[in-house]
């Protein structure tokens, strides 16, 4: 599904009205304890995966918190840069912002293959399969131990090979629990997915890998 969510920055230049004003209008809620009145000026996107009790609960349970926030965004916001996410693909994001009235993409256009994250890493695997990139997979997912035993064509056999049909089948599963929940320890981690499949990554060099994929 594809959506797009605009949300304002402390940053750069904007209008001094709008989110300057809803800025101030949360802060004197907070700093006056009306956490209902700030609970009313979150996203209906917010208010919708926490309810008012629970949110004015936690407000209550931080109140040191709460009253530091207040301080740093009372009169703090010069300036305002107003930016947008669009939500697309495999929950890939590209974000804008305005500039001197316009909007202008403000995400790295050479970012294919992201992998600073696990679920990063799967995502642009699945990419990189669904592109047929198998240098790709090897060059970029396939950990180093294994990578020395390995080359593109015996990539591209693994997955088009007398196994395609098995292959087409986990990454159709894969596919569709790509947003599952990632267990991470150190350098390793671990998503299940479908009814008996886990998929297990290795962070080297900085960045995550797939180490198994069932």
């Amino acid at each position: 599904m594809r959506r797009l969510l605009v949300v304002a920055v402390i940053a750069a230049c904007a209008p001094a009205k709008g989110p300057n004003e809803t800025l101030d209008k949360y802060s004197t809620a907070l700093k006056a304890h009306d956490y209902a009145a700030a609970y009313d000026l979150m996203s209906s996107s917010f208010r919708g995966k926490v309810s008012r009790d629970d949110y004015v609960r936690m407000m209550r349970d931080n109140s040191n918190e709460v009253t530091e926030t207040a301080d740093r965004l009372r009169g703090r916001h010069s300036s305002i840069e107003v930016s947008a996410e669009f939500e697309y693909g495999l929950g890939d994001q590209m974000r804008l912002v305005q500039e001197n009235g316009r909007w202008r993409v403000a995400t790295n256009p050479l970012a294919f293959y992201d992998q600073s994250t696990p679920q990063a890493a799967l995502r642009s695997f699945i990419r990189a399969y669904r592109l047929e990139r198998w240098d790709i997979i090897l060059r970029s997912f396939v950990p180093n131990v294994w990578r020395e035993k390995m080359d593109v064509a015996k990539v591209k056999q693994q997955f088009t090979g007398p196994s395609k049909e098995q292959a087409d089948v986990l990454m159709n599963t894969l596919e569709a629990n790509v947003d599952e929940p990632i267990v991470e320890r150190g350098n390793d981690a671990r998503m299940s997915y479908g009814e008996k499949y886990e998929v297990k990554f290795v962070k080297e060099d900085g960045v995550w890998k797939i180490k198994d994929l069932d």
